[in-house]
């Protein structure tokens, strides 16, 4: 197995920019024994009363803030949770930083706002602790940060106040993710309305989305990647609504991968899922087993990155190949912002 086994071209154009309006107006490709052409707003029509969907309630942070080290400018991400007012970040240009310093991202407000570098790694992250914790440092990053778009999406002024909203799903409900749960972002008031009619149930599960999702695979053999850990959550809750949609017949209908990492990396050989709370580094590459999981919707992924080794696992790389080129010659739109695809799993396809 090689990186190179998951490269195609795609034309810049087709990378979207801004999301589809409404969100349940974007296209849905639908892979199975054949590809159909759809829409967003007719995912009922192709799942059954009984199924159940498991989207990942995380909400997204203004994790991108902009800051000082003196005259030097420096632009931070935020990434992982350590602690009450500690976050690890990938922090540009890092090769100057030092543990001890301290970084400005308030300076010319009323109020202070700011952090110490207490660590820093071989590969540039570093470890911030800041000024102040919970709430208050909540609402510092509402102040002074920023949407943390990821880097295909340009905004010549850095992400604007609609991009806080668009880069939000309607099941935001605990903050910690530094990227958006992209499957989800496609849902409408109207179109859960119309699951719910369908006789489709949900449960909400959280994987808080780590900037590394981003990273690029450059290792020649893709095992050789290093994954980073993501903190998730399933509640007793949640847990027993999944298995007893499983019990009763119902597909497990998985909303984006991230929802899709939670349940594997918890679910028993037998599909069994119990509650649990902890971290995940699970990085799925063709060969693994699926336990838990029946479809997948999810978008579009990039070229050598581990979510399209997940979806090509899932569906089969030759399946997902062709998917892709269909999608390509059709003017589907990849990406965060783009259009989506509802997967049947290879061996039940």
């Amino acid at each position: 197995m090689r990186t190179d086994d998951f490269d195609f071209d795609l034309p810049q154009e087709l990378i979207a920019q801004r999301p589809a309006e409404p969100r349940d107006a974007a296209r849905l490709l639908v892979v199975g024994d054949g590809l159909t052409d759809s829409r967003i707003a007719e995912l009922p029509g192709f799942l059954a009363p009984g199924d159940l969907l498991v989207v990942n309630d995380t909400k997204v942070i203004p994790a991108r803030l902009i800051g000082h080290r003196g005259l030097a400018r420096i632009e931070v991400t935020l990434h992982k949770r350590e602690g009450p007012g500690a976050w690890r970040a990938f922090a540009r240009p890092a090769k100057r930083l030092r543990p001890g310093d301290h970084i400005d991202f308030a300076p010319a407000q009323p109020e202070a706002f700011g952090a110490e570098v207490t660590a820093k790694d071989e590969g540039g992250e570093v470890t911030l602790a800041f000024d102040r914790t919970g709430a208050e440092l909540m609402a510092a990053l509402a102040r002074h940060g920023s949407a943390p778009l990821p880097p295909y999406i340009r905004r010549a002024e850095g992400p604007d106040a609609q991009d806080r909203e668009d880069y939000q799903t309607v099941f935001a409900a605990r903050e910690g993710a530094v990227a958006a749960p992209t499957a989800g972002l496609h849902f409408t008031p109207d179109l859960l309305a119309a699951l719910e009619a369908r006789g489709l149930r949900r449960a909400a599960v959280t994987l808080h989305v780590g900037a590394g999702t981003f990273l690029p695979v450059k290792a020649e053999d893709p095992r050789a990647h290093r994954m980073h850990s993501e903190v998730v959550e399933i509640k007793p809750e949640a847990a027993a609504a999944i298995n007893a949609a499983r019990a009763a017949g119902g597909r497990i209908v998985a909303v984006g991968t991230t929802a899709l990492r939670v349940l594997e990396a918890a679910a028993a050989e037998d599909g069994h899922i119990p509650a649990f709370s902890g971290e995940t580094d699970l990085f799925i590459l063709p060969g693994y087993r699926f336990k838990a999981v029946d479809l997948l919707l999810t978008n579009f992924h990039l070229p050598r990155s581990t979510l399209f080794m997940l979806v090509a696992a899932f569906a089969g790389l030759d399946r997902m190949k062709g998917a892709y080129a269909h999608a390509i010659a059709r003017g589907y739109r990849f990406f965060s912002y783009g259009d989506a695809c509802l997967l049947h799993r290879r061996e039940a396809a």
